[in-house]
Order: structure tokens, then sequence, then C-alpha cells
């Protein structure tokens, strides 16, 4: 547990955090890289990738409310790794967001135990690759936004429940407040976001990228 603390109080460091982006830049073009090599994807499909985690890591700077124990509100930056997974399947969506949730953990590292960083970051990030899933069934783009969300709701409760619960409201259980939690925070960017792009203009520019996209992209997803 020692050498955790250690490790913990080195990502709190503004060296840690560089390491920390460094690891995710490395992960995203070695693994994604050879992926899309493998699949014949186009270079232009590759920087789309990046273009969409680079705007929903901007964007996650962009807080409507920040929760005291972790969580936050933001415009819509969960939606842009979402929709790697919508736009190029499952496989690369999932790695895509497993990077996103490393760059998280530079960003806004709050870590406590070697299986709630685990849980709170790779894999609740990662999650929202879930939503390839989806990609080719009618409403694809809300279906899999809500599953991909409740994916991340699911990791960030266990580890609510399991780590935080000294933390829960009084006259709460751990689980309900785990539950409660991480679902107001996470359900309000999600309603946030589907009302957004619902809204006529906003989802024909979204079927104008995918478009382009597709044109840009290329052979098979998976």
């Amino acid at each position: 547990m020692a050498f955790f603390e250690q490790f913990a109080s080195l990502i709190n460091t503004d060296l840690g955090r560089f390491i920390t982006l460094l690891i995710a830049a490395l992960l995203f073009i070695v693994v994604v890289g050879r992926f899309f090599k493998k699949a014949k994807f186009t270079t232009a499909t590759l920087a789309y990738v990046g273009l969409a985690l680079a705007i929903a890591f901007v964007l996650s700077y962009f807080r409507l409310y920040q929760f005291p124990w972790g969580g936050s509100v933001t415009f819509m930056s969960m939606f842009f790794v979402v929709l790697i997974g919508l736009w190029f399947g499952p496989t690369v969506g999932l790695v895509s967001a497993f990077a996103y949730g490393l760059l998280q953990l530079a960003q806004n590292p709050m870590i406590f135990y070697p299986l709630q960083l685990i849980l709170d970051y790779p894999l609740a990030f990662g999650a929202l690759g879930l939503a390839g899933f989806f990609r080719k069934m009618k409403g694809g783009m809300y279906i899999g936004f809500v599953v991909a969300v409740f994916g991340r709701w699911v990791f960030h409760t266990l580890s609510g429940y399991f780590f935080f619960s000294q933390w829960a409201w009084e006259g709460w259980n751990a689980l309900p407040y785990a539950m409660a939690y991480n679902a107001i925070y996470l359900g309000a960017e999600m309603i946030l976001t589907l009302v957004i792009i619902s809204i006529p203009v906003m989802r024909h520019a979204l079927d104008h990228v995918k478009n382009r996209v597709v044109t840009a992209g290329a052979a098979t997803a998976r």
C-alpha cells in the first residue's frame, strides 16, 4: 500500500499528470493506430478520432457543476467520446474511451485505493465505448449514448459503494447513496445532452459530420 500511496502522490503532481497524459497518448497511438492499419482505415479517420477525444477533453473543463466528492456536470464531454464508438464501432470506441479515462486521471485525479482508481477512470470512462454496439440500430445514437452513460454509472456506483460509503448522506446506506450520488450528475449531463442533440439543427449537423467521416473513413469498422 505504501507503493500505491507514493503512486497516488505522484499522479497529483505536474510531472505525474504529464506522465499520465503521455501514457494515454501512447496507448491511443499504438493500440488504436495498429487496429486502424489492420482494418485499412485512412489517416483522416484516425484524425477524426483524435479530434473527438480532444473536443471531449476540452469540454470536460467546462463544468456546469462540480460535486464535492468527485463527479461533475460538463457540457456534452461524454457525448464526443461516445461518438467514436458510434462512428467506428465498439473496438475503436472502447480503446479510445479507455485512453480518455487516463486523460481524466491526469486532469483531475482522486485516488485512494488501487481498485478505486481502476473503477473510476479506465473502466468507468471506458464504458462510454459501449455505444459502438448500437451504431447500426435505428435510434442507435440515442440508445448507445444512454447505455454508455449507464455503464459509466455502474462502475462509479461500485466505486462509491466500496470506497466512499463514509461520506454517505445522513440516513442513507452505502449502496443507495452511491447509486443516487452518481445518478444525479451523470443523469443531469445525459438529459442535457439528449435535449441538445435532439434539436433538428444539431441532429442534421451530426448527420453531416457522420457522412463525411464515413466517406473519409474506411473499409470496415468492428
